[in-house]
């Protein structure tokens, strides 16, 4: 799979035009070209002309799948319309097949729509969690294709909570999801070029959770294909921690007494990295997250570890043999280390980088993942391509802000923001970039109460009039 990368990278080298600088290119006729658009790569790719490339329209016209995104967003965030143009729908070349979409029961699925009204840029993705290619549809393609950006998703290779099977040795899997964003990059603007006549002018890395994780990843290894990215609470991996192997575990063990009302175990909740005013949310994790993402992680990095197991043994008791419950990182062989090392991340951004992360995440709490993953990068010299906003009681997944109303802050709204404040930061990259980011946030939430957004310089010790400048206490 990588010498087809190379290969599909020679392609996009080799395209030829200028590339424009205008916000805005009128592109003609409705789907002109598309008849006439391959792309680099596929197995298998189906063209359609759509009316609506948004989900406005998809959902009706079958050209995305519901439950791909469902209960990452509100179902009052905005909805666009008004979006015409081109869905490629396709697959690479690849041996496994979690992914049923379309019928094709074949994974490295891929979407990318080009709309008729291009304004030149292009947006990449990697799906959140273990979700299929149209995970980003509600959260992160219907606002950027209704400012006239293409868009490109991948599925990463594999999909659902067996993804672990994926691939020969341990971390295959999720070394994979890194690859099929790099492919699909490329050939996405290899697509554009046929469809528009040249290069995206500027090339935007975007994703959720697992999805951000790949944006760091990209920005780390493959500078070169983009301009900047948007990272909303990435998942972090350092072969030395912190991971969620830290505070996974940790969770599992003391969550039952903590229902039973010891304080002792509240406490060892907040020591893993739980923030003080999550508990109410402690419940919904317990019950849907902390127990499958620990054994499903855990198995695709470290599958010795119970033996025969298939990712070990459900809400298992501290105590009970193999029981991920019991697991210790820290104390496992130097293989294990590896596998997450191979995948791992560093902290040296080649572009500018904007995090946006949620201070009552209940499953990567920011304690454990962007705060330290901003010590990385400032201790990496990188921190004049970083900008990091801690969205005040702000949690992983925004389907539970209408469950616990006034309690939780929509994180949507503040991506939206981020994402227009790296485009004028990219738009201004040959001057200095200010060290402190400054986007307008909402100056309200959805119930109406101010949002409280901390902005973190990304120096220490660099500061502006109403900006929290709080950043060298996570730095140190």
């Amino acid at each position: 799979m990588i010498a087809r990368v190379a290969v599909l990278a020679a392609a996009v080298l080799c395209v030829a035009g200028p590339v424009a600088a205008a916000d805005t290119v009128h592109s003609g006729a409705h789907c002109a070209g598309a008849d006439r658009l391959r792309v680099p790569g596929v197995q298998h790719q189906q063209v359609s002309c759509l009316d609506e490339l948004t989900t406005a329209g998809t959902v009706a016209s079958g050209h995305t799948v519901e439950a791909d995104w469902t209960g990452l967003t509100q179902p009052s965030l905005p909805q666009p319309s008004g979006v015409p143009g081109i869905q490629v729908d396709g697959y690479f070349p690849d041996t496994s097949t979690t992914n049923a979409n379309h019928g094709w029961n074949h994974d490295a699925q891929f979407v990318l729509r080009l709309p008729d009204d291009w304004n030149g840029g292009l947006v990449v993705s990697g799906s959140p969690g273990n979700r299929r290619q149209y995970a980003n549809d509600r959260a992160i393609a219907d606002f950027v294709l209704a400012k006239g950006y293409a868009f490109a998703a991948t599925d990463k290779g594999n999909t659902g909570t067996g993804f672990y099977h994926d691939g020969r040795r341990p971390g295959d899997a999720v070394a994979e999801w890194n690859t099929r964003v790099t492919q699909l990059a490329l050939a996405a603007k290899a697509v554009v070029a046929q469809r528009y006549g040249h290069l995206p002018s500027r090339t935007l890395a975007a994703g959720i959770s697992n999805g951000g994780y790949l944006v760091r990843w990209q920005l780390e290894n493959r500078p070169w294909l983009y301009d900047g990215g948007v990272d909303w609470e990435g998942t972090l991996w350092t072969a030395s921690g912190p991971t969620m192997f830290d505070f996974l575990p940790a969770a599992m063990r003391a969550y039952p007494a903590y229902a039973q009302g010891s304080a002792q175990a509240r406490q060892a909740m907040l020591d893993a990295g739980f923030a003080a005013g999550s508990e109410f949310l402690w419940p919904f994790h317990n019950q849907v997250y902390w127990d499958l993402t620990q054994r499903m992680y855990r198995e695709e990095f470290d599958p010795s570890f119970d033996g025969d197991l298939d990712a070990g043994i459900p809400y298992c008791a501290s105590g009970t043999p193999d029981c991920d419950a019991d697991y210790d990182y820290a104390s496992r062989p130097a293989s294990v280390h590896r596998a997450v090392a191979r995948i791992g991340l560093t902290g040296r951004i080649g572009k500018p980088l904007i995090t946006l992360h949620g201070t009552l995440d209940t499953l990567l709490p920011i304690s454990r993942d962007s705060d330290a993953y901003a010590r990385m990068i400032h201790d990496a010299g990188r921190g004049e391509k970083f900008r990091y906003h801690r969205i005040a009681n702000g949690n992983h997944v925004d389907g539970l802000v209408d469950t616990f109303p006034g309690q939780l802050e929509p994180m949507a709204p503040h991506f939206q923001a981020a994402f227009g404040e790296l485009e004028s930061w990219v738009r201004q990259a040959n001057r200095r970039s200010p060290a402190v980011a400054t986007a307008a946030h909402p100056a309200t939430t959805s119930n109406g109460s101010q949002a409280a957004t901390e902005n973190r310089p990304a120096t220490p010790g660099a500061s502006t009039p109403g900006t929290v400048n709080a950043y060298w206490n996570i730095a140190r």
